[in-house]
């Protein structure tokens, strides 16, 4: 019992966790450059006014470069919270998809590996490519020059799923705690290996 009530914490703290993530990316970032490109827009109007239509065109070309970036940040938080390319094109694609967009942002080579996950049920699906967008993403951080991303199923249905990188080792614990509570909800596993991370999910949990 008391282990159940450890787990549910640890998924509780979790959950916590990623929402307060979400909140202050939301706040430190898209928020703040909405607010700067409003009072760009008022700047413009201002010059405009005053028959100064060239300062305005440079005010302007400079707002619509915020407003791009900050389209791209926010795409790219609709794809971490609900990846389409998963459930519309599977976990494959989901997969490299996830690696081509750490790859952009953090300048390292992904390198994207999957064999039988054609057979991963929907749930497992969804809370696998979340634990392992968390343990890339925590890699991509460190400035590693390569970033591995590994999910074999194999034939009795157990499923391996590796993280690897050629950075500084340290991890922060906590972050791994709650990774560890998602993994344990799926009644898995969690290996902290030389440079890499390797979760274990049983073939029951796999299915779902």
């Amino acid at each position: 019992m008391e282990r159940e009530l450890g787990g549910l914490d640890g998924l509780i703290t979790a959950e916590q966790d990623e929402r307060r993530r979400v909140a202050l990316f939301l706040h430190d970032g898209p928020l703040q450059q909405l607010s700067g490109i409003a009072l760009m827009l008022d700047g413009a109007l201002h010059a405009l006014a005053h028959g100064h239509a060239g300062d305005a065109q440079r005010i302007i070309t400079t707002a619509l470069d915020r407003q791009r970036t900050t389209i791209r940040e926010l795409r790219a938080l609709s794809f971490a919270l609900e990846p389409v390319v998963l459930r519309d094109r599977g976990f494959d694609a989901g997969l490299r998809a996830l690696g081509d967009q750490l790859g952009a942002a953090h300048h390292v080579v992904v390198d994207v590996e999957t064999d039988g996950v054609d057979r991963l049920g929907e749930t497992a699906q969804i809370a696998l490519y979340t634990i392992i967008r968390e343990l890339a993403e925590l890699a991509a951080r460190r400035s590693p020059s390569t970033l591995e991303l590994s999910v074999h199923v194999l034939a009795e249905g157990d499923v391996i799923a590796v993280v690897r990188d050629d950075a500084d080792p340290e991890r922060r614990r906590r972050s791994l705690e709650a990774i560890e509570a998602r993994v344990h909800q799926l009644h898995g596993t969690v290996e902290t290996l030389p440079g890499a991370v390797r979760i274990t999910l049983p073939a029951h949990a796999a299915g779902r």
